[in-house]
């Protein structure tokens, strides 16, 4: 069963927190999240899955940035949440997906006991600009059928800050913070 809007308000601090929470984001049955002002690129040219990829930091400027097609950028939700009993889900806003930017088209369920903010997985079909604080995706939530613990140790869980992947974790990689510097503000200054 998915929650309705007028169900996601009334559970607002109780099974579900979103903070901070807006009424006026409040959809038919889904709330709208908002992106935070920074961005990861990856800086390898080949991403392996069993070691750690170093990456940078990018901010996003008032004027906003704008995504190239062929990489993909990683950020993050404004709004922590937390939800108890239910399965959070989050999914891009169809209004972007018309201007070519997909937003989270492989991680988009989340886990009963969830709690943080939400990793974002973006890429383009044709440069688009996007700002900080536009709302970016929607969050909605399902029942859970049957018993089923609440996530509360995982890689993920209790993140306030973007997450890359660490997927390499399960090789017995450990974690390294090497930067190798690759020339994207070349990148992003011509796509200005």
């Amino acid at each position: 069963m998915l929650l309705s809007g007028e169900e996601i308000k009334r559970r607002q601090n109780d099974s579900i927190v979103i903070e901070p929470f807006e009424e006026s984001r409040v959809n038919p049955n889904s709330y709208n999240l908002a992106l935070h002002h920074e961005l990861l690129v990856y800086e390898e040219v080949i991403l392996d899955t069993a070691t750690p990829n170093r990456y940078r930091r990018l901010e996003i400027p008032a004027e906003g940035i704008t995504l190239q097609p062929g990489l993909l950028y990683l950020g993050r939700t404004v709004e922590h949440t937390v939800t108890n009993g239910l399965v959070p889900m989050i999914q891009g806003r169809s209004s972007l997906g018309r201007l070519g930017l997909f937003v989270n088209p492989g991680g988009s369920l989340g886990d009963v006991g969830y709690c943080g903010t939400w990793t974002l997985e973006m890429h383009c079909v044709q440069p688009v600009r996007i700002y900080a604080n536009m709302q970016i995706c929607q969050i909605y939530y399902l029942q859970v059928e049957g018993e089923c613990p609440s996530y509360d140790t995982g890689k993920y869980q209790n993140s306030s800050d973007i997450q890359p992947s660490l997927i390499y974790r399960e090789f017995g990689s450990e974690d390294r913070d090497a930067q190798m510097e690759l020339n994207f503000d070349e990148l992003l200054h011509r796509s200005r």
